[in-house]
């Protein structure tokens, strides 16, 4: 099934359950108020939902209306958490020479990860505000998994039967900010700003063969002002699955039901498949041309982030956004 939040009914929305081409959906009500609301109780509500998102594609549900993605928030308008990783190593190899610093050794063999922004999401369609340009503006493609409760200490086997939704991330990053925070030894702050979801977030089961092995085996497609920018794999050159990071995180805590993953930018060793962020394609030509070319976002540049099924349909629908000046 796919579900998304309207803008409606307070901070957390209001639920929706999506039709399997994006075009119809149908409010919860009855069922969970919020998504937050149904992953609190996933066991029992999930059930009642699928069987929702089973009269919705046969075109009977009760009460369905046409969608306008306008009028989605994020799935998770806020969450309790958002640890995001950097499981595709070609993407830390690059950024990291970007800013003339060696990759350990350990991050072969032990995922990186840190602790994101969660207590607000943009929606798939709102602008990404920005006080200056000079922050080195940057969209992250990324894919993310929503856990519902993850005891501690699961190892990855376990952690695999607690993934129960996935989407797409915009992870927004200011990179003229990052490189004086990092100095601090106190990791990310300034630099990274609210991200936006996709529009719906899918339960892996929806994703057939294209959801294996704990991760998604399908082309992460991105455009800036409607031109071509990458189409990374997803599913090569992850170093860590989503049940290693999940069980990565859960070490030694336990997760919230609303918990979000996030693989880290899509990145292949293969450089003709373009690249899913603006840093990434700006070191690929400082080391062939000696200096980037591909300037960071202006104001009133455009991105597109979206991922397609072998018939060129959306999944979860494309995160589409404009960057815009803080108005003060």
């Amino acid at each position: 099934m796919k579900l998304g939040s309207l803008k409606e009914g307070g901070r957390d929305g209001t639920l929706v359950v999506v039709s399997r081409d994006l075009s119809r959906a149908v409010k919860a009500a009855g069922i969970a108020s919020t998504l937050q609301a149904a992953l609190d109780d996933w066991s029992n509500i999930a059930p009642r939902l699928n069987a929702l998102s089973d009269e919705l594609n046969a075109g009977h549900a009760v009460g369905a209306f046409a969608l306008d993605v306008h009028a989605l928030a994020s799935p998770l308008p806020r969450a309790y958490e958002f640890v995001d990783g950097s499981a595709y190593l070609p993407h830390v190899e690059r950024v990291r020479k970007a800013r003339g610093a060696e990759v350990p050794a350990s991050f072969y063999t032990d995922p990186l990860m840190y602790q994101a922004t969660s207590a607000g999401f943009l929606g798939p369609r709102d602008p990404v505000v920005v006080p200056s340009e000079d922050y080195g503006i940057d969209l992250e493609a990324e894919v993310v998994v929503v856990t519902d409760d993850v005891p501690m200490a699961v190892t990855p086997a376990q952690a695999s039967q607690h993934i129960q939704l996935v989407g797409l991330v915009n992870d927004v990053s200011l990179r003229a900010l990052i490189p004086a925070e990092l100095a601090k030894g106190f990791g990310f702050l300034q630099s990274k700003p609210r991200s936006a979801l996709s529009p719906v977030l899918v339960t892996p089961d929806e994703l057939g063969a294209a959801w294996a092995g704990d991760k998604l085996h399908l082309p992460m497609r991105t455009w800036l002002n409607g031109k071509w920018f990458g189409e990374a794999e997803c599913g090569v050159d992850m170093q860590f699955s989503f049940a290693e990071l999940v069980a990565h995180v859960a070490k030694t805590r336990p997760l919230t039901a609303g918990t979000i993953v996030g693989s880290g930018t899509i990145a292949n060793q293969d450089t003709g498949k373009g690249a899913s962020c603006l840093a990434e394609q700006r070191t690929v030509e400082t080391l062939r041309d000696g200096q980037p070319s591909t300037p960071f976002l202006k104001f009133g540049d455009r991105l597109k982030i979206d991922v397609t099924d072998a018939a060129g349909a959306s999944i979860f629908g494309a995160i589409e956004q404009q960057i815009e000046p803080l108005k003060r």
